[in-house]
């Protein structure tokens, strides 16, 4: 099975980024209205130095990016492709952490309530901008220190953000069963298998990441019939967690949320996918 290059449906895009865009909202309100607010917004997170407020900065920052730079002027960067993106966004984490933290100084500092509002804000423009015609900025790209991207493209990318990190608030505040829009959870595990494919390609291991995903890649012999002799499989957000460094090759398999087997089937060197 060869992989391929995969394109995402506009339409697709803007409902799933707009429905987990309220899930969050709603998770954050919750949060923000809890009695125990204050303690919940200063728990650490499993990113660093982050808080809770830090992390919820950041997403409010990443949500409202697209609507904020609509007008930014082009300056010609190279075409970036969705798998590239995800290879290189971690040499931007110094920049996004130090964007996180002077936001949260600035807006997400004060009363819960006044961070529920701040949130809400950025959540608001994008809502609004995905609700709005969807031929308005048809050719635009939109830019970024890595390269350009498509509507589109940016689109899925803030997928990424909101189930990503949907996720590491989930984890932080112990919250279980998060509802994930299912058409953005199954966009995020498509682009990180696949850009796992890109950065190890090859046809010797199977990915496969019900119901959304199979993949080949790691260089070695390619099957082509019949069962793979190296297969790996895992829950989606298993598999999110995985490509993004979330959680342990190792432990992951230990707790029987993967199953690999061959010899070539442990992909502890390959991940993560997206740092």
């Amino acid at each position: 099975m060869a992989n391929r290059t995969r394109s995402y449906d506009p339409a697709k895009v803007r409902a799933a980024l707009a429905a987990q865009t309220e899930e969050l909202r709603a998770a954050v309100r919750v949060l923000c209205a809890d009695p125990a607010a204050e303690e919940l917004l200063a728990r650490p997170t499993r990113l660093g130095g982050w808080r809770v407020r830090e992390l919820l900065a950041h997403l409010a920052l990443q949500l409202g990016w697209v609507p904020r730079h609509l007008d930014d002027p082009q300056q010609g960067r190279a075409p970036l492709a969705l798998t590239q993106w995800v290879a290189g966004v971690a040499a931007l984490a110094p920049s996004l952490d130090e964007a996180a933290r002077a936001h949260a100084a600035a807006d997400f500092d004060g009363c819960p309530a006044k961070v529920a509002e701040a949130f809400d804000r950025e959540a608001d423009l994008l809502l609004a901008l995905l609700a709005g015609p969807a031929d308005a900025l048809a050719g635009r790209r939109f830019e970024i220190r890595l390269g350009s991207m498509t509507l589109t493209d940016m689109l899925v990318t803030r997928l990424v953000e909101s189930v990503v990190h949907a996720d590491d608030l989930a984890h932080a505040l112990g919250i279980t069963g998060f509802r994930h829009d299912r058409q953005a959870l199954a966009a995020v595990t498509r682009l990180l298998a696949d850009s796992f494919a890109a950065q190890v390609p090859g046809g010797a291991v199977e990915l496969r990441v019900p119901p959304y995903a199979v993949v080949q890649a790691v260089e070695g012999p390619r099957h082509t019939r019949g069962t793979p002799p190296n297969v790996v499989e895992a829950a989606p957000l298993v598999w999110i967690r995985l490509a993004t460094g979330r959680a342990d090759w190792a432990g992951a398999v230990e707790a029987a949320e993967v199953t690999a087997s061959g010899e070539r089937s442990d992909l502890s060197a390959y991940l993560p996918v997206l740092g």
